[in-house]
């Protein structure tokens, strides 16, 4: 069978290898997603990694039903990735292959669309959307098996999979070392074989890392489409970012510098000189960012051990790496932490590393007036942002939250930034509310005037101010998640003269303590629980939650006294 015939119609032309371990809740519902594509999936290589739950009878179980699907059971558990998705590879007799992990779903016509996009432009590699779906619990459904899950979505690299395109070789595209996800891309089965491409064994962390390297190292044609070709599911409560646990371990940090660096090495010994350097963008962008985020909830030990480490890594890279993209908030990152021998500057580095960065003040200069990260490091300099357009620049708005019975006072403040703000011409805030869990937002955008320029004390500098209402009667809660709590992020927009724009969330007033959790009345008068808080990248939000029975008597009397008290005529 010819891998590059014209696809006309549905054939078996694709293999699915699925992996698990110890996954029986969502295993079968991965599978049945895969086989859901119809008659183009002739076979399903499901790959049990010596699960020691019900996993590998479930499997077994469906293969008696459903002839596509045959089951390995591999009797040693490998503890990664790598090993299971090579042995389903060894298996696949199709001429394309995809893999799928056991806690995702392959979405409707997604291995359709791939595969006439790979036939069409005779790709070795066709590439698609992947999204990742945040879930706030688990929803089971009668029979034991999966409900449907809903939750937040977020791109991967949407950029990429904007619109349809075809690359003669991944040169043309180097933002596609970015994307280092094999589930999201349909392989001729003959490319992979034939170049010896596979996964790291064993307990390799982040093998993905490595095996898009091979991948692009060896040249393929690549076909990409704008469709939603792969949902990975991330489990957690919907007031928290979904956060992998091995990041709480220096030995996941670790793991990813050595898959990057081994990424890196393969790109160079192909001769791919401009995929490599790329490689090395991506670190600052991706990874350092990530993982600079989350650097200041941890406890000193592991700072020192996180900066040591990054340190060494990042002393491999060359005067090149770091003027490829200079003014990059991973760039930066990166040069702060290579200059400084101990941790520093956490919260100024992990409002940096958040998106969209924010580069908080003080805003330093050198003797000779030029913009620098600190005095004591004048190395670090900030002069390419004296050019930047506005809507690229880390802008910094702080709030201040004053809650009340039915309402509250938000207080933004805008920055200066090197005079750029004032450059500019900086005229109102679009203010918005987003559920973190439904994406919903309360009402339509609200629009503030800024006042006059204003100089604050201290390090505040000069900044614009504004200030909104809030009505909790807006935050109509719904089915609530397990657990009773939903999350709601504040999303700014910052306008200025001539219509320019930047997208910016707000950092909570340094010196001012978020106010403590307390009763608020919501919408149809219910009484909820309203909690601000920072995000783990110090961006402020709100937790609302549905007050229990037990305090509602409680709550309705001191909501009671509160309301008389702000209905009383004031005293002059």
């Amino acid at each position: 069978m010819d891998p590059h015939a014209p696809h006309t119609a549905p054939v078996p032309r694709v293999g699915v290898v699925v992996i698990g371990h110890d996954d029986a809740a969502h295993v079968t519902a991965a599978v049945r997603s895969a086989l859901a594509q119809g008659s183009v999936v002739g076979e399903v290589v499901a790959v049990d990694d010596c699960s020691t739950d019900d996993s590998a009878e479930l499997l077994t179980r469906l293969a008696t039903s459903e002839p596509r699907v045959r089951v390995v059971r591999r009797r040693v558990d490998s503890g990664g990735c790598g090993s299971p998705r090579n042995t389903g590879l060894d298996r696949v007799t199709s001429p394309y292959v995809m893999f799928l992990d056991s806690g995702d779903l392959l979405p409707p016509g997604a291995v359709d669309a791939l595969l006439r996009a790979a036939t069409d432009a005779g790709a070795d590699v066709a590439g698609g959307l992947c999204v990742r779906r945040e879930v706030p619990d688990q929803r089971r459904a009668p029979g034991g098996h999966e409900g449907p899950e809903k939750g937040r979505e977020v791109p991967w690299e949407a950029g990429l999979y904007a619109m349809r395109a075809v690359y003669e070789s991944p040169a043309q595209r180097p933002r596609l070392v970015h994307d280092t996800l094999c589930v999201n891309k349909l392989y001729r089965t003959d490319f992979l074989r034939d170049r010896g491409i596979r996964f790291p064994e064993g307990r390799f962390r982040h093998g993905d890392l490595v095996f898009s390297a091979r991948v692009l190292a060896a040249g393929p044609r690549i076909a990409l489409v704008p469709n939603r070709v792969y949902v990975r599911h991330v489990r957690g409560r919907a007031d928290r970012l979904p956060s992998s646990p091995d990041r709480a371990g220096i030995a996941d940090w670790r793991a990813r510098t050595e898959a990057s660096r081994a990424a890196y090495e393969i790109l160079l010994a192909a001769g791919r000189k401009e995929l490599a350097r790329e490689a090395r963008a991506k670190f600052l962008d991706h990874e350092l960012r990530m993982y600079a985020c989350e650097l200041e909830s941890h406890d000193v030990h592991h700072r020192r051990a996180w900066w040591t480490l990054t340190r060494a890594y990042l002393a491999e890279y060359d005067a090149t790496d770091w003027e490829h993209r200079p003014t990059a908030p991973g760039c930066l990152v990166g040069r702060v932490v290579l200059a400084s021998p101990e941790p520093r500057d956490l919260p100024r580095i992990r409002a940096l590393a958040s998106r969209p960065a924010r580069l908080l003040p003080p805003y330093a200069h050198t003797l000779d007036g030029t913009p620098a990260w600190s005095a004591d490091l004048p190395g670090i300099t900030l002069e390419p942002l004296l050019t930047r357009p506005v809507r690229f620049l880390p802008l910094t708005v702080d709030a201040e939250l004053r809650p009340r019975a039915r309402t509250a006072l938000l207080r933004l403040r805008l920055h200066e930034l090197y005079g750029r703000v004032a450059q500019a011409g900086p005229e109102a805030l679009e203010v918005e509310w987003r559920c973190r869990e439904t994406g919903r937002a309360v009402g339509p955008r609200t629009t503030v005037g800024l006042g006059a320029p204003a100089c604050g004390g201290g390090s505040a500098g000069v900044f614009w101010s504004a200030e909104v209402t809030l009505r909790w009667a807006g935050f109509a809660l719904g089915r609530m998640p397990a657990g009773g709590a939903r999350a709601w992020d504040l999303r700014l927009r910052v306008r200025f003269r001539g219509g320019a724009y930047r997208e910016v969330t707000a950092q909570s007033r340094a010196g001012a303590e978020l106010p403590r959790r307390c009763a608020v009345v919501g919408a149809r008068h219910a009484v909820v629980l309203m909690e601000p808080y920072s995000t783990h990248s110090g961006a402020l939000a709100l937790r609302v939650a549905p007050a229990s029975r037990g305090v509602m008597s409680v709550v309705r009397d001191v909501l009671r006294r509160l309301l008389h008290c702000h209905s009383r005529p004031q005293a002059h």
